[in-house]
């Protein structure tokens, strides 16, 4: 299975949660590629049978607007029938960005391996360990 882990990280906790992730696919054998999202389109990203995307909450819990949500948007319609992994940092409230992105995924289609994963501030021990998990069960869906 070619993944594909797409990230965009402000302060490096969503880059640190990306590179746990990247290595729990890659645990599985899965051929494993990280890109920050500036360093990937939507229609290369389309091209892997599973995502991996992340992205911290911003502003009033919403998904970075400069640059995520631009190519989000234009992914979304070619999600269908992939493979797709959420997970992302927050350093305030209790996670609504996450829950919105999830049900606009599920809502479009997305199958998603399981519950986006939420990590408040940067990720500690057992942070990096559910990362790697999220990555493992994204190569095994």
């Amino acid at each position: 299975m070619k993944i594909a882990v797409i990230y965009w990280t402000g302060s490096g906790n969503t880059e640190a949660m990306a590179n746990a992730v990247a290595e729990g696919a890659k645990g599985t054998g899965a051929d494993v590629s990280i890109f920050s999202v500036s360093d990937i389109d939507a229609a290369a990203a389309s091209a892997y049978d599973g995502l991996a995307l992340g992205c911290p909450a911003m502003g009033s819990e919403v998904l970075e607007e400069s640059e995520f949500e631009p190519f989000y948007t234009e992914l979304e319609p070619k999600l269908g029938g992939k493979k797709v992994a959420l997970f992302g940092s927050y350093g305030w409230g209790d996670g609504q960005w996450m829950r919105d992105w999830q049900e606009r995924a599920e809502n479009a289609g997305v199958q998603l391996c399981q519950d986006g994963l939420m990590i408040n501030e940067t990720p500690d021990d057992d942070g990096l360990a559910q990362c790697r998990a999220l990555g493992e069960a994204l190569a095994k869906a």
